[in-house]
């Protein structure tokens, strides 16, 4: 493995993690909701954005779309210039996966769409059939290749009921931007049920929308002919939240997270209940405090649509169980290429087979610092974690990654006490 002047992440692990952090507003919701910004003509503010590299490149799209915007002090101010029919640059496509969001409120909106490949971590199929039947039988004309996706709507779109392949986030979300400006009633039934699709419809709601059943299997739209602007603040980000707990429990920490919302992690705070990690909780605060000594059991863990265990947070967890005692194991049920962070993991000295494809994890395992490379979001955000429990110094490389979804990992995890440094560049990565 070599790395030619690329920034990494310094780490000098076994540390205690210590203290109180605020979590910063959820990317998944931030994303759907600022390409809402299509669908009207008046101007918006949105809070509690998160400054991150995914939220920039949706606002250079949305502006190469006649969407103006001012991001400061974590709000965008949003002022529509005039929406256009076109389509964004295919390089500003490319290098992000909630791009074709544009899809849904460009066809409402204008009557046509057209879309470059999306980008997005290598972390699977995730194809674009949901969105492409969807707004067929909402009406639209979609013609597919390889270089884009071309949607008409010359008639407008038509209220129908739509029932998805499997409870996409995106499609969902694409849908709901469609056929909020649609004539008539539209169902969509197997919809997904994360907290950031009922986000977006409270704040389309909020809007003028007529949007009921968000967050159930089924949920029911009503069309409009225009909508508002919005004044909406996101939902905290519950796999920052998620993150930072694994990060504090590994590390045998205790620490309190505020503006978060509990019920949103139930599948993590059961897992840690499992493996005899206490959580207090109250509104809107979540405190961890592990005891050095007990001994933490192993556990099981699917990942799966919401409400089950989150996907985003696989990754990270499979790291936390190399130090439980016994035999774990981790599936998942939602991305088919999510384990590429396994091999990472046994460069600390993590003891992890596969077995039918399901990787089993022996634990304790007694971790060591080690270079590593993550190569997307949240396998990155494993090897970090990984990290903070290794005796000695690692490296972990890719942290670009991070930065597409997380504001500040470092500095939130330096705040807590962790001994961890971004230093520029290396001349080589060698293990």
């Amino acid at each position: 493995m070599s790395a030619d002047a690329e920034p990494y992440l310094k780490i000098d692990g076994r540390r205690r993690l210590d203290g109180e952090i605020h979590v910063n507003g959820a990317k998944n919701a931030a994303l759907p909701c600022l390409a809402a910004a299509l669908l009207t003509d008046e101007p918006s503010r949105l809070r509690r954005v998160p400054d991150i590299e995914d939220v920039h490149r949706l606002l250079e799209i949305l502006e190469t779309l006649g969407i103006e915007s001012k991001f400061e002090g974590n709000e965008v101010e949003i002022r529509p210039s005039g929406t256009s029919a076109g389509s964004p640059p295919d390089h500003l496509a490319a290098a992000l996966r909630a791009s074709f969001l544009i899809m849904g409120p460009l066809l409402a909106r204008t009557g046509q769409g057209s879309c470059g490949p999306p980008g997005g971590d290598p972390i699977g199929q995730r194809p674009l059939d949901v969105h492409h039947a969807g707004f067929r039988a909402l009406g639209a004309l979609v013609e597919v290749s390889k270089e884009r996706t071309v949607a008409r709507a010359p008639n407008g779109l038509h209220g129908t009921t739509i029932v998805l392949d499997y409870p996409s986030v995106l499609g969902t979300e694409n849908l709901l931007l469609a056929a909020v400006l649609a004539s008539g009633r539209t169902k969509i039934i197997n919809a997904a049920m994360e907290p950031e699709v009922i986000c977006l419809a409270e704040m389309l709601n909020q809007m003028g929308a007529r949007i009921s059943g968000a967050g159930q299997h089924t949920v029911t739209i009503d069309g409009v002919d225009r909508l508002s602007g919005f004044n909406q603040t996101l939902i905290p980000d519950r796999i920052e939240a998620g993150t930072l707990l694994i990060a504090a429990a590994i590390t045998d920490g205790r620490v309190c997270l505020t503006g978060v919302n509990p019920a949103h992690l139930e599948s993590l705070l059961a897992k840690f209940a499992e493996v005899g990690i206490p959580v207090e909780r109250t509104s809107n605060q979540l405190i961890l405090s592990v005891d050095p000594h007990a001994e933490l059991q192993a556990t099981n863990i699917q990942a799966l649509p919401y409400p089950g265990f989150a996907t985003d947070l696989q990754a990270p967890m499979t790291a936390l169980l190399t130090q439980v005692t016994g035999i774990s194991t981790v599936q998942e049920r939602v991305f088919e290429d999510r384990f590429k962070h396994l091999d990472e993991l046994r460069k600390f000295g993590a003891s992890i087979v596969v077995k039918k494809s399901v990787p089993q994890i022996k634990g304790p395992s007694r971790l060591s610092g080690a270079n590593v490379l993550g190569n997307d979001i949240r396998a990155t955000a494993a090897l970090v974690v990984a990290a903070l429990s290794a005796d000695g110094e690692s490296r972990v490389y890719g942290v670009d990654h991070l930065d597409r979804a997380y504001a500040d990992l470092p500095g939130q995890l330096r705040a807590l006490g962790a001994d961890i440094e971004l230093l520029p560049s290396a001349d080589t990565l060698t293990n």
